[in-house]
């Protein structure tokens, strides 16, 4: 099968230069990524195709034979000896494409020291807490800087530069036609070594501890919601920045509200004579108490609005409201004179001058005498 030009590979004209074959590369790269094609293998030979067309046209010498004689340049061995100069810059290419979008790679080149890890942890609070805000101190098992050698990982002091990599952390390995870079397996990419390790922490100028820090959650924080707090979380290796800590909020549920962003919901039972007669009943909020007017004749599951009665989140420059669902409530444990007149009550509900005293049990029944009609029609 003959290889695709290289020029039509990257999408270029034949006087593209440098920066445009650059682009063109990258473009071509974050196209078909094996990270964002995994399990392609058209998007893997794609890929390939790439990087071996930008090594050949990035490299002066290469690229002239290439524009002579065409791919026979090196399938003849024209071409000769390592990737030049060209290829160099490939280090760089991954790591301002797939550092940034992928999290690092084998090419990508360390920029100064690595900072520590990230560390999260989850605070479960109740309702209250998280609608009024709290401060509460947490105990976290961290990486910390080690207190003998102060991060170095040295006993003595002395760090001494890497002689595999010659302090650049990264190694190159040639895997066919393609060089690829990797971490030193010496330095494990630090770019120094230790001669004499640190007894505490066993040069790695680090050691397990757990840290108590108080964290101020503010007003108004919800399920999901995260807290950053700069530098305390793993300290970085041989004396790097720290990472962060995050604090991720989780709400226990509540014996009577439920949260719904700014709103609250909460059911409120009510008597027969309640929701028949009207009347006014209390209600809990997060501030006291609420008065909540029940009109006359109101049904099971009528929901009532209480403005402003429910939570100002950290993002809301108002409250949110309160919505009351009522439930009638079956009166159990009934005296004998209770029963009594029940039964008296029911007995006024006869013929039908019944069917306008409960309309949802009238339409209910129309529609069961239609459906009967139908199924024997």
């Amino acid at each position: 099968m003959s290889k695709r030009d290289y020029y039509e590979v990257l999408g270029v004209e034949r006087s593209a230069d440098d920066d445009a074959l650059k682009k063109a590369y990258r473009r071509c790269a974050m196209k078909y990524h094996p990270d964002r094609n995994p399990g392609d293998k058209n998007a893997e030979a794609a890929f390939k195709e790439c990087k071996e067309a930008y090594e050949v046209l990035s490299d002066g010498g290469k690229r002239r034979l290439y524009d002579q004689h065409g791919h026979a340049a090196f399938e003849q061995g024209m071409g000769g000896g390592n990737p030049g100069p060209g290829f160099a810059d490939m280090g760089d290419i991954f790591g301002d494409i797939f550092g940034n979008i992928f999290g690092g790679g084998a090419g990508a080149r360390q920029r100064g020291p690595r900072r520590g890890a990230d560390v999260g942890y989850v605070m479960e609070l109740d309702l209250e807490e998280a609608v009024a805000g709290v401060e509460k101190q947490i105990h976290v098992p961290t990486l910390a800087e080690c207190g003998r050698c102060k991060g170095s990982g040295s006993e003595d002091g002395r760090v001494e530069t890497c002689p595999t990599c010659q302090g650049r952390g990264q190694v190159r390995m040639q895997r066919g036609p393609f060089m690829m870079q990797t971490p030193c397996p010496q330095c494990g990419g630090a770019g120094k070594f230790v001669p004499n390790p640190c007894h505490e922490c066993h040069g790695h100028g680090r050691v397990q501890e757990d840290k108590t820090l108080a964290v101020k959650i503010p007003a108004g924080v919800d399920v999901g919601d995260r807290i950053r707090l700069a530098g305390e979380g793993e300290a970085g290796p041989a004396g790097a920045p720290p990472g962060d800590l995050y604090v991720e909020v989780r709400v226990r549920p509540h014996a009577i509200f439920e949260r719904d962003g700014d709103d609250l919901h909460c059911e409120v039972p009510i008597r027969i004579s309640q929701a028949a007669l009207g009347d006014s009943v209390r209600v809990p909020t997060l501030g006291g108490e609420a008065e909540l007017r029940i009109p006359a004749e109101t049904q099971t599951g009528k929901v009532f609005r209480l403005r402003e009665k429910g939570v100002k989140s950290v993002r809301s420059r108002q409250p949110g409201d309160l919505y009351c669902k009522v439930v009638v409530e079956t009166p159990v444990n009934l005296t004998a004179e209770q029963r009594n007149l029940l039964e008296q009550f029911e007995a006024t509900f006869v013929g039908e001058g019944a069917r306008r005293h409960s309309p949802k049990s009238s339409t209910f029944l129309d529609g069961v005498k239609g459906f009967w009609d139908r199924m024997v029609s």
